[in-house]
């Protein structure tokens, strides 16, 4: 584990302008993801009468979460990174590509933009409810964390193998696109089960607004194990120390 690699931050790094910005461009990517992702369900359910856990239902969510995940890592990449997710975060923050810091910043970013996006999505709709994530009958909180680890270790493995790789090239401009499809075929893989969130904020959000906390801490650490573990196998085998690109410290 590349231990020497993983920082704090220098002092005053949080109320750094480019810190503040890039966590700025969190917020709003979460609330273009979840506002999408969460409202064409509830979209859904109005248009079906309840019918989001159906399998049509399944796909739609799979489509919606892609397409709008492809958009809200794109608008902030340049910023930010476009994390848009604690658990991509933390895994960034396992392989020293960020400090622990900058990722206090863009966890209270990320959650507050879940929790404004659900404010919206229940206002704007007149009140309908947003469903927080809960588990199938006959799946277990066990089943569920490791559902959440496996999806997880997925996503943020395609997310160092496509974004944070220094060797990836011009492979890098299709990595909204490569995160947008893992997170689509995640759900449809696991949807059913626990409602794959993969994202301990998508998580948040729906929680706070309806107040539904039953097996919340699955949608955090399983998300959590499944990016350390991932950003620990892609750092030390793909990303060797004579390669690594070291954090840049010249602005802090």
């Amino acid at each position: 584990m590349p231990i020497h690699r993983i920082a704090v931050g220098a002092p005053g790094e949080a109320s750094h302008p480019t810190v503040i910005k890039a966590a700025l461009a969190e917020f709003f990517s979460m609330i273009i993801f979840v506002f999408a992702g969460e409202g064409s369900g509830m979209a859904y359910n109005k248009l079906t009468n309840n019918g989001s856990s159906t399998p049509a239902g399944l796909v739609a969510a799979s489509l919606s979460h892609a397409f709008a995940l492809f958009v809200a890592v794109s608008v902030g990449a340049n910023i930010s990174g476009g994390h848009v997710n604690p658990a991509v975060t933390f895994g960034a923050f396992i392989g020293g590509h960020i400090t622990l810091l900058r990722s206090f910043s863009y966890w209270i970013a990320q959650l507050l933009g879940s929790v404004v996006a659900c404010l919206l999505l229940k206002f704007a709709s007149g009140g309908m409810e947003t469903s927080a994530f809960a588990l199938s009958s006959g799946v277990s909180t066990w089943n569920a964390l490791i559902f959440e680890i496996v999806m997880t270790f997925g996503l943020v493995y395609t997310v160092y193998a496509t974004a944070v790789d220094p060797k990836k090239g011009d492979l890098g401009i299709i990595a909204p696109i490569a995160i947008g499809f893992i997170v689509g075929a995640n759900i449809l893989a696991g949807g059913a089960f626990d409602g794959a969130s993969m994202n301990p904020a998508v998580s948040f959000g729906p929680a706070v607004v309806s107040w539904t906390w039953t097996n919340h801490w699955v949608y955090w650490v399983g998300p959590f194990i499944g990016a350390a573990i991932a950003a620990i196998i892609y750092d030390n085998i793909f990303i060797c120390d004579g390669t690594h690109q070291p954090l840049p410290s010249n602005d802090f």
